[in-house]
């Protein structure tokens, strides 16, 4: 064993009794690279990393490979999602580099952190242009043992690159937000990205969209853009039919590896599915169309039951590989894909014949050895007996050796899961869904929030981790505990919420610019600040903070959070045009501010029927980003919040002041806390705030 043999990381206690003489990220690798006068390997991935995994059998656990390895570098391994902050700056380097990026991500670093050579996946031995792992290793070597000046000179000249880089997004902020023209323009260039045949942008491989979904589902209640309607809708029913959703237990995996979304990349990421049942579910709010009820509950289902932890909070991912029965062998795939004749063993052959036709399954198949990944592309005529036939597979599946789970605990995805489905359990009349959210921020707040306010990153079976919180953490935190402010009335979520966001402002944002970065400023420095605005897989912790703050705002009427978030929104108006699919979350805040957003005040008795109806139908309206506050009224000493907007307890200034109509429950829609006259119908509230009358037709 080495010394990754105490880490937490699943990725890092994976490769803890590999021969390779690892150690974790931290100043006593770098001060024993130092002593010895080594470079240093910096390997980082993550558990769910197929190409990871690869790379770890082919040479990390080869003796020889590690024998000379350890013999001339210090070799650190990190997992990225631990330290996104150390994953993301090194990546910056490696694209600039070579024009391209992933994972596992292979740099050498000199004592100092400063990266010299580059590159992700190295094979064993030379293959299709790439040189072998070993030979790296030894090209490395030369060059620091017989050309160091030349390898310092090359690595200051990157250092000195990146910080140039970094410039570029410093005045990011602090411009104005994106206005009307901004949005239409980015919809414009979205359009020409659009593959109306097949869903999504761009080619193969296809990523989800959930972050643009949600700006085009905005757009279109803001404008009622029918094209905005349009890609949303082809885009959700494409990936709902297709290989990348788990047709047998929901879920989607993490892309498509051609452009028809027919087969997956297989592991299946916490952020992912929570993203993607919240965009599914606001589709079905939008349009009532029942494919996207169908997707929304079958996927919070998958949460639930494979990726809950026994602490109650969420685990990172499932793998991509598992054990094939017929080899012996991890194989990427094996646990979702069948054959014909194995629909045949579990089903018989009538039910075989059927299955195959629903489910795309054919004799030469659309995976890998005559295997098919199972579609859905259009609904069944006899739904009893496709229900059947689904349920019999799955319970077979169950009995196939499962895909190996990540089972840390990330604050900022758990944040991200506990906001969709807190909606999603009070939107579909699922209060498991609700409970299952209000014990996953329970989680967040025991283990992940330090007794100064402070988030750490990670946890596992309830211990905390040592790695500090990043942007994202707290800003998909305080989305989560809004969520599920907005859903269950109880004031103590909105004043957490207010705690994080007032980190964010402290540490976090640039008091010059409004930018914001990615670490806080008393975080471990590296060799540069990381800082961006744009959507990876999730959406950038920059504009995720910005969209928390403005609700915040929204509730409390504080001028210095919406002030913040607005300039935060600078960055979007300057990319909303350029990279549209890459700023799809600050696009949606955007429209948000565009609409207000609007402040939903319900007030009445707590459970009482009218106050449920009018609770249940604000929270249906589609107005972009409106926030809805319910309970009784306060005394309207706390109306319209100030400048600093400090919540108590107990307090919500958007319910100040406002009281009952004629003795009943009533619900008052304001803009900045300008208000409408109430109404105490739920039918004329639903219709200010968009709320669809009629359900519609199935997404396509």
């Amino acid at each position: 064993m080495n010394r990754l043999a105490s880490a937490t990381s699943p990725y890092l206690l994976q490769h803890a009794d590999n021969p390779v003489d690892w150690w974790p990220w931290g100043p006593e690798a770098f001060e024993e690279a130092r002593r010895r006068g080594v470079p240093v390997l910096l390997s980082v991935g993550y558990a769910a990393c197929h190409w990871c995994h690869v790379m770890a059998h082919e040479s990390f656990e080869d003796d020889d490979t590690a024998g000379y390895l350890n013999e001339r570098f210090v070799a650190v391994k990190v997992d990225r999602e631990e330290r996104p902050d150390v994953d993301a700056v090194y990546m910056e380097a490696v694209q600039a580099a070579t024009g391209q990026g992933g994972w596992p991500m292979t740099v050498f670093l000199t004592p100092d952190k400063d990266p010299f050579y580059f590159g992700t996946y190295f094979p064993p031995e030379p293959r299709h242009g790439m040189p072998s792992f070993r030979q790296v290793l030894e090209g490395v070597d030369a060059a620091w043992c017989d050309r160091r000046d030349e390898v310092g000179e090359v690595a200051a000249r990157i250092r000195t690159d990146l910080a140039e880089r970094a410039s570029v997004y410093a005045v990011g902020g602090g411009v104005h937000p994106p206005g009307e023209a901004d949005l239409h323009q980015a919809l414009v260039a979205l359009g020409r990205d659009f593959d109306a045949r097949r869903g999504g942008f761009g080619g193969a491989p296809k990523f989800p969209p959930p972050m643009v979904i949600e700006f085009l589902l905005r757009h279109h209640a803001r404008t009622s853009s029918e094209a905005a309607l349009e890609m949303a809708v082809r885009t959700a029913g494409a990936m709902a039919r297709g290989g990348i959703h788990d047709q047998l237990g929901g879920g989607f995996a993490r892309y498509s590896v051609d452009a028809g979304w027919v087969v997956p990349h297989f592991e299946k990421m916490l952020y992912d599915n929570a993203l993607l049942l919240r965009a599914y579910l606001h589709l079905w709010r939008a349009t009532g169309a029942p494919l996207a009820r169908r997707v929304a509950l079958s996927t919070a289902d998958f949460l639930l039951r494979e990726l809950r932890t026994p602490e109650g909070a969420f685990a990172s991912a499932l793998d991509a590989d598992s054990l094939d029965g017929a080899t012996g062998k991890q194989t990427e795939g094996a646990y979702y894909a069948w054959t014909p004749a194995q629909l045949a063993e579990v089903l018989g052959e009538a039910d075989a014949a059927l299955a195959a036709e629903l489910y795309e399954v054919t004799a030469e198949g659309t995976f890998e050895h005559g295997a098919s990944v199972l579609q859905l592309l259009a609904d069944p005529q006899d739904e009893q007996a496709a229900e059947r036939i689904r349920a019999k597979l799955f319970e077979a599946r169950a009995a196939r050796p499962a895909p190996a789970r990540d089972d840390k605990v990330v604050a900022a995805w758990n944040g991200l899961a506990v906001a969709a489905l807190a909606e999603t359990g009070a939107l579909l009349d699922r209060p498991d869904l609700v409970e299952a959210a209000e014990r996953a921020a329970d989680l967040l707040l025991a283990v992940h929030l330090t007794p100064e306010g402070r988030l750490l990153r990670t946890s596992r079976d309830g211990r905390a981790g040592a790695n500090a919180g990043v942007l994202e953490d707290y800003a998909d935190t305080a989305e989560g505990f809004l969520a599920l402010y907005a859903v269950t009335g109880e004031a103590s979520w909105l004043q957490l919420a207010g705690g994080l966001l007032d980190t964010v402002l402290k540490h976090f944002t640039d008091e010059a610019t409004g930018s914001l970065y990615d670490t806080a400023d008393d975080a471990e420095e590296l060799i540069r600040r990381p800082q961006d605005p744009t959507d990876n897989a999730t959406p950038s912790g920059w504009t995720a903070a910005a969209g928390a703050l403005l609700t915040y705002a929204a509730y409390t009427g504080s001028a210095r959070h919406r002030t913040a978030a607005e300039r935060a929104l600078g960055i979007v108006g300057a990319l909303a045009t350029r990279a549209p699919r890459f700023i799809g979350w600050g696009l949606a805040v955007a429209e948000a501010l565009a609409d207000g957003p609007r402040e939903v005040a319900v007030v009445g008795p707590a459970g009482a029927p009218a106050t449920v109806a009018l609770h249940r139908a604000a929270l249906l309206g589609t107005a972009p980003g409106a926030v809805v506050a319910v309970g009784e009224a306060s005394s309207p000493s706390g109306a319209g919040g100030g400048e600093g907007a400090a919540v108590g307890p107990d307090e919500v200034p958007l319910l100040a002041g406002r009281p009952l109509v004629g003795g009943a429950p009533a619900a008052y829609v304001c803009r900045h806390f300008a208000c409408d006259a109430p109404t105490t119908d739920p039918a004329a509230l639903a219709e200010r705030l968009g709320a669809r009358t009629e359900p519609v037709g199935p997404a396509r």
